[in-house]
């Protein structure tokens, strides 16, 4: 820390009581009142140097005149001082009283002209040439400025404190070799002192390595201004335009984790025994200073970097969420909204389940703020909004403290579209959102349908997530009319679950009996699929609700298959040709096509024994689903349909009678044998 010393003569203020006195021969002519405290001062040294004071006793008749400063900045600390100054007093001046003493000095007028080498010249030298070259001095006297506005904001002082910061953040980390923390400080050049390994059992001497400072070495010291300093701070760091937008993203949530409290830690909302919404540790911390703790939420929001992965989807979630909290305005909160969609693919669940504290409803989860994220986020195929709120004419927002208006404003050439993959990623995290607000009582199923609706189709290649959330909806809202069920359950497609979803939703009570026919269906052609049944073999009319995808690979399948068998036909005509031509001209390499149409004939039938085999597999699994259909009938029905079970039953027991024996599959060839199995089961389910 710089210092500097004026005067030279010996303190001979004396303090009792309240009362400073000088002690010296002569008595005292003058008397100040500063606050509580009481100077009996000598007119001569001070009104030598302060202009002020002249005009102030110039009509002063009492030959021991009382003079009132109260309104000195930097009080009776700053008057002494200067008092002492004008006696050549010894003074010590740094970054922690310098700033007091100089509003002081412009105060009481201690300028060039009442007299030469006066106390602001001095002052202003001792300013320029060490505090703000120094980064340390320069924050502290920064924060000095507080308690002395507005005098040294009119002498620019604070304009002064802030450039000199923001100049220095912009200086190349491997030449900062001063100490630019509190908690860390560097010894001097830069360097620390580490011991070199032990070699030959004697450890070497201390050898010195560089340590070079972090890029964001500047963000923890700025992390100690106040709100407003911060935020000068900040914009004439952006102003410059020398910084890194990821640096600027890193310095708030430094700042952001040290100030809002609970901010740092992931809060989960939830209902208590009761019923009632249970509030959070960091709802009752941030309560304690609502008002503060908005006004700094709002002025962060406003500093955000435009450009997209400036901040962590995470730190903007949780900036989103104290907003919530602390109820900032809502163009704060649809600028988060907006930030977070361009970057959704980066979320996680806790992310964005961002509670409501609404009165309009009682849900658990804000849910529409998750759908306007949403919906950012698919934007980005298109031509981005020129705001935030763009996308929600109707709604009337105030505007939010911040530099200037394009805060709330996106480039649209910092905005790409986003990838499919990230739509994949998107969609599963929706579908883990869905099964999440799906336990809400509360929850409206327009709502937890439109939500689930605004994701695209191709985004899901299965359905196993949607599914899921469905089951918890309802389950937790069992008073769903009939209606609703289907309606909610026409969410999910029946093709795109797996195996295990399909066998959970085939025994499933809660699901309407028209979804678990289709479960039950779309598995038994995807087995029958399995077993090797081609889908040309299968009906018009069955082929017709197969997915499209699954069909022209199937047919491109049989398309290879036919033009194979017609490559090998081609390869056996000639193969007799050349078997003949050999013959004729006496080779004796005849014994050779007769060894090769042996092992022909072997390998096909080693392929038949293959297809018989996949067709009894294929018939079990028929069997199995038949079993679990007709109990899922049974169940559903009840008693009253004990004879259509019956009536089920046996054309069940009649399917699997008819089953063919070994000598007869032997005899039946692949077109033959999957006609039968298709007529078997379209018989046995109808």
């Amino acid at each position: 820390m710089k210092y500097m010393k004026l005067g030279s003569k010996p303190d001979i203020f004396q303090t009792s009581n309240n009362i400073v006195t000088v002690s010296c021969e002569l008595a005292s002519d003058i008397t100040f009142q500063v606050e509580d405290i009481v100077l009996k001062l000598h007119k001569f040294p001070l009104l030598s140097k302060c202009s002020r004071l002249q005009s102030v006793t110039v009509d002063a008749t009492l030959e021991e005149a009382v003079v009132r400063l109260d309104d000195i900045p930097g009080g009776v600390k700053a008057f002494e001082l200067c008092a002492k100054f004008c006696y050549g007093i010894s003074i010590t001046l740094n970054a922690y009283n310098v700033i007091c003493v100089r509003c002081a000095a412009d105060y009481l007028g201690m300028t060039e002209e009442v007299e030469k080498g006066n106390l602001m010249f001095k002052l202003e030298v001792f300013l320029s040439s060490s505090i703000f070259k120094s980064w340390k001095d320069s924050i502290i006297a920064l924060k000095t400025t507080k308690s002395l506005l507005p005098w040294s904001q009119d002498l620019q002082i604070v304009s002064r404190c802030i450039d000199s910061i923001a100049s220095r953040t912009s200086v190349d980390p491997s030449k900062v070799d001063w100490s630019y923390t509190y908690t860390r400080k560097l010894p001097k050049n830069g360097i620390t002192k580490t011991s070199s390994p032990v070699q030959n059992g004697t450890p070497n001497n201390h050898h010195y390595r560089p340590t070079p400072a972090p890029k964001d070495w500047w963000a923890e010291d700025i992390c100690d201004l106040e709100i407003d300093f911060f935020f000068r701070v900040m914009v004439a760091i952006k102003t410059k335009g020398r910084m890194s937008h990821k640096l600027i993203g890193e310095a708030l949530r430094v700042y952001s984790y040290r100030w809002l409290p609970g901010i740092s830690k992931e809060h989960k909302a939830g209902f208590d025994s009761s019923g009632n919404r249970a509030k959070s540790s960091s709802l009752e911390l941030v309560e304690s200073g609502a008002a503060k703790h908005k006004l700094m939420l709002e002025t962060i929001i406003g500093l955000l970097p435009n450009e997209k992965g400036s901040c962590s989807c995470s730190f903007m979630s949780r900036l989103l969420k104290a907003a919530t909290i602390l109820g900032v305005d809502d163009s704060s909160k649809m600028d988060l909204a907006k930030r977070i969609g361009l970057q959704l693919e980066e979320a996680s669940l806790n992310d964005i389940l961002v509670p409501s504290l609404s009165y309009a409803n009682d849900t658990l989860y804000d849910v529409d703020l998750v759908h306007r994220i949403v919906d950012h986020f698919l934007l980005q195929d298109h031509t981005p909004s020129s705001s935030p709120v763009g996308h929600h004419p109707n709604r009337n927002y105030e505007k939010r403290r911040s530099l200037s208006a394009d805060h709330l404003d996106f480039l649209a050439s910092n905005v790409s579209a986003a990838s499919p993959a990230a739509k994949v990623k998107v969609a599963k995290l929706i579908d883990a959102y869905l099964a999440e607000i799906a336990r809400d009582l509360n929850l409206p199923l327009a709502k937890f349908i439109a939500l689930a609706e605004s994701i695209p189709e191709f985004a899901r290649p299965v359905h196993d997530g949607l599914y899921r959330a469905i089951d918890i909806y309802l389950k937790e809202h069992p008073g769903l009319s009939k209606s609703e069920r289907k309606k909610l359950c026409k969410l999910m497609d029946c093709k795109k679950l797996s195996m295990d979803a399909c066998m959970h939703a085939a025994q499933n009570e809660r699901l309407p009996l028209r979804v678990v026919v289709q479960v039950l269906f779309y598995e038994q052609v995807r087995t029958a699929m399995a077993g090797g049944i081609l889908i040309s073999d299968l009906p018009n009319n069955v082929k017709s609700l197969l997915p499209q995808a699954e069909s022209s690979s199937e047919e491109h399948n049989e398309d290879a298959i036919v033009a194979q068998n017609n490559g090998h036909t081609q390869e056996e005509e000639w193969a007799s040709v050349n078997n003949g031509f050999v013959a004729r001209t006496g080779n004796g390499t005849s014994v050779n096509g007769t060894v090769g149409r042996a092992e022909s004939t072997k390998g096909n039938v080693r392929q038949h024994e293959v297809f018989a085999l996949k067709q009894s597999k294929a018939r079990n699994l028929f069997s199995n689903s038949k079993r679990m259909l007709n109990r899922l009938l049974s169940v559903k029905h009840g008693s009253s349909a004990g004879s259509k079970d019956s009536d089920i039953s046996k054309s069940s027991e009649s399917s699997v009678s008819s089953v063919p024996s070994k000598a007869e599959m032997e005899n039946t060839t692949p077109a033959t044998a999957t006609i039968n199995i298709i007529r078997r089961r379209r018989h046995s389910i109808s």
